[in-house]
């Protein structure tokens, strides 16, 4: 009991000088400094990267007359989500706050969707050029052809299997940082009164 006063005192000391701010500090700014330390920038970046990957690949396959993932757009839609996602992330480690979180933890969500289509979709164009590619044996330019798309595929397809396991590392940290606020949050509150009454005691 008397161990535990002179740390509310502490803390009580510190709201008496500016209330707002040293709220938000003990409620926000801790929890989230452990989202900005795990460098969802430097992350952040890497889903930037592949982000105009996927959009430049986009536009070479669109002149594909073979079946590829640009049937549904998805090199242009899927480049768009980890763009918007990688400037996110950036944005929240330079101005951490927990609106910032949750909409970032939001977009990490639809983009890993997205991920679940662009994988799906792309291994049915793996099978339907693998079943089709020994046919096209007789005509050397659209067996060359046929590889090379093929290939382009390939690493889009890696590039999205890379990109879905960060989504899921950030989308844990954000999940833990916002669970950590509401925790920190009940646990400066609650324990408020009963110290309040034993001093007037």
């Amino acid at each position: 009991m008397e161990g535990a006063e002179p740390a509310a005192g502490g803390a009580t000391t510190g709201r008496r000088g500016d209330p707002g701010a040293d709220d938000a500090v003990l409620m926000s700014s801790k929890p989230l400094h452990r989202f900005v330390q795990r460098e969802p920038g430097s992350l952040g970046i890497v889903l930037v990267v592949c982000g105009c990957a996927e959009i430049l690949m986009g536009f070479h396959l669109a002149a594909e007359p073979l079946v590829s993932s640009y049937k549904l757009y998805i090199p242009i839609w899927e480049g768009a989500l980890f763009l918007i996602s990688g400037n996110l992330s950036i944005y929240t480690e330079r101005q951490p706050s927990k609106k910032m979180v949750t909409v970032t933890l939001s977009m990490y969500l639809v983009s890993f969707f997205g991920v679940l289509v662009s994988f799906s979709y792309r291994v049915i164009c793996f099978s339907y050029l693998h079943h089709t590619s020994p046919w096209r044996q007789g005509e050397e330019w659209l067996f060359y052809q046929t590889n090379q798309l093929v290939a382009v595929e390939s690493v889009l397809f890696v590039t999205s299997v890379c990109v879905g396991v960060i989504l899921i590392f950030l989308s844990c940290v954000a999940r833990l940082a916002l669970r950590s606020t509401r925790t920190q949050v009940i646990v400066h509150c609650v324990p408020a009164a009963p110290q309040s009454e034993t001093t007037t005691d």
